[in-house]
């Protein structure tokens, strides 16, 4: 798993030059995904959007930071069980596994997301109890269990349902970033928790740059993902 991770920060590290950045997104800028996911995808978006703005902020990214980590942990979950029923089967059973340890490496980077993102949300602009907490919480709670029983009965479904969401998560950063660049280049970041991580980060731009690089690397991963379902 170690190893999952050094190669997932050198990636995240190389999609900062442009050519090398254009040429992973590329082949999944236009990804067609089946109409299950398509309307989830479009349904909780937009349910988001009407909280918290279609615009980028902190307080927006907190929340999506939040419901980003949800979806690993119900795939985790769901290979778990998966195993239970299938432990005899073991090439089923390596897949299973491997399925398990990208998403224990996907939870665990959008936990460092999410921690540092809300250090920064509440510095910013702070945010009420029910906005900022309780609903991403309770949305949180909803969707897992939704991308479990997807997950159950279509991991091709539950993980197009994933691409939608890291799409717009890609997308809200890297209008952040392009907007906001002198200005985010201006503002330090301290964090313990990042620094336990392991990534650096000399000012914000650099920090928000690496986490939209993640949620770009995290979308191609769940299209990519579908082989492990089918081969």
């Amino acid at each position: 798993m170690y190893e999952i991770e050094t190669h997932n920060e050198e990636l995240v590290a190389q999609l900062n030059d442009s050519v090398c950045f254009n040429e992973y997104r590329a082949p999944f800028d236009n990804y067609h995904t089946g109409l299950v996911p398509r309307i989830l995808g479009t349904c909780f978006i937009g349910m988001g959007n009407l909280v918290y703005g279609r615009a980028p902020s902190y307080r927006k990214f907190r929340a999506i930071e939040v419901i980003a980590r949800v979806p690993y942990h119900s795939w985790e979950s769901a290979a778990y069980t998966f195993l239970t029923l299938f432990y005899a089967n073991e090439v089923r059973a390596i897949k299973l596994s491997k399925i398990a340890m990208f998403a224990r490496v996907a939870q665990d980077n959008e936990t460092m997301h999410v921690v540092v993102v809300t250090a920064l949300a509440k510095a910013e602009n702070g945010g009420g109890f029910v906005a900022h907490t309780l609903v991403p919480v309770v949305f949180a709670f909803i969707y897992f269990w939704i991308v479990y029983l997807l997950y159950l009965l279509s991991p091709r479904a539950a993980l197009e349902l994933n691409y939608h969401f890291e799409q717009h998560a890609f997308d809200q950063y890297n209008e952040f970033i392009t907007e906001h660049e002198e200005e985010l280049k201006r503002k330090t970041v301290t964090s313990a928790f990042l620094d336990w991580y392991g990534r650096k980060a000399v000012n914000q731009y650099e920090l928000f740059r690496s986490i939209r690089n993640d949620e770009l690397i995290h979308r191609n991963r769940s299209i990519r993902e579908i082989g492990m379902h089918t081969r």
